[in-house]
């Protein structure tokens, strides 16, 4: 049931490739590590019993190491200053 909803949403928005049950973990998993959630909470919900698993799926993006470079910043930032 769950790969005949995927291709549905593919062919309603007039995918020119059929999509997968794979591409859909694989795309979860690098939305959720997108947005911050941390490595163990993802695995949990993927049902994954050992992380290196999911790490292979949550690809981490030039987005996500642009966030978690700035975050670095302003912790130093914030560190620098309170040294002060």
């Amino acid at each position: 049931m769950i790969w005949f909803e995927i291709h549905e949403l593919g062919f309603v928005h007039q995918f020119k490739h059929n999509l997968s049950y794979h591409q859909s973990r694989h795309t979860f998993g690098t939305l959720m590590a997108s947005a911050g959630v941390p490595m163990e909470s993802i695995a949990k919900m993927m049902g994954h019993t050992n992380i290196r698993t999911t790490q292979g799926y949550a690809c981490i993006t030039d987005d996500k190491i642009s966030k978690d470079m700035d975050k670095l910043i302003a912790k130093r930032k914030l560190n620098s200053a309170n040294s002060d």
